[in-house]
């Protein structure tokens, strides 16, 4: 059994008017965040995706995915606790989450991951982009997909593969030294990727799909205008074929905003790639 999707990201940080700036000006995304200290943006029908709240960590808090209902969620559970895992119900939570039921845990690097079903859904509240944006690549896919650090890679890779029913769909080798695994619970390429790195910190990039290769490129226009760093030109990637550029978010890590990325399905075949990109993806030192 495995989760349905990457329903919602947290990410802690001191930084939060730059993130308000950054996830409306920038990224297109839709504030609807309450009275509390946490900012909440919303990016379709369901009520929010991305949280930014306080916290001096600068860095991915917590995931949830999405579980389909109680028979899978209670499923995975049993997965998760037959490795080892404790998980427990949190009603509180799934509350804060504006989920109906939420169980969490925490990965083996210690990132608190939270499985749920019964997402709200505000689709009287009609997502509108302040900048624009025609729409982004969700429903069945989720969210969009999460790059993480690990310092335990035979763990990590148990962890979301034999515990969240993760499938592997294909490895890139980084300048014939640095592998990266990459995931799927969904038709999207991956929804996870896992990369070693035994820093401590958990995300080095989220991503969004846009719906239309024009919101692309006018979100790189947007960040020559605000005079954002970009961390690559636009590109192209040999195993996903989505075309994205990546620019570093106020937390320090990176956010890649693409178009076009191929699907998997019941016929797909893992394949290895010795490369990244087919074209661009290189590393200017800022937009400007």
């Amino acid at each position: 059994m495995n989760v349905n999707c990457l329903g919602y990201i947290g990410i802690a940080s001191e930084q939060l008017q730059a993130w308000q700036d950054f996830c409306s000006g920038f990224l297109g995304l839709m504030n609807v965040s309450g009275d509390d200290d946490a900012l909440r943006f919303k990016m379709d029908d369901q009520a929010w995706r991305i949280a930014i709240e306080p916290g001096d960590k600068e860095d991915l808090s917590y995931v949830g995915f999405d579980v389909r209902n109680g028979n899978d969620l209670a499923t995975i559970c049993h997965q998760l606790t037959t490795l080892g895992y404790q998980v427990e119900a949190d009603q509180n939570l799934a509350a804060s989450r504006d989920v109906a039921v939420l169980m969490k845990t925490t990965d083996p690097d210690g990132l608190q991951v939270e499985l749920y079903y019964g997402a709200t859904e505000n689709s009287e509240q009609v997502f509108v982009s302040p900048e624009g944006v025609s729409g982004f690549i969700t429903g069945d896919q989720g969210f969009g997909h999460i790059v993480l650090y690990t310092g335990k890679e035979t763990e990590k890779y148990q962890f979301y593969t034999e515990g969240l029913g993760f499938m592997l769909t294909d490895t890139i080798l980084m300048g014939g030294q640095l592998m990266l695994t990459f995931l799927h619970c969904n038709p999207r390429h991956h929804t996870l990727a896992l990369v070693s790195n035994p820093a401590g910190n958990h995300l080095n990039h989220f991503m969004l799909q846009a719906a239309s290769l024009d919101d692309v490129g006018f979100a790189f226009d947007r960040a020559h205008n605000l005079e954002l760093t970009l961390s690559t030109t636009l590109g192209c990637h040999t195993n996903d074929k989505m075309v994205s550029f990546y620019t570093q978010t106020p937390s320090g890590f990176d956010v890649e905003y693409g178009y076009g990325a191929r699907v998997v399905d019941e016929n797909w075949s893992v394949a290895h790639h010795n490369a990244a990109s087919t074209w661009g993806h290189k590393r200017p030192t800022a937009a400007r």
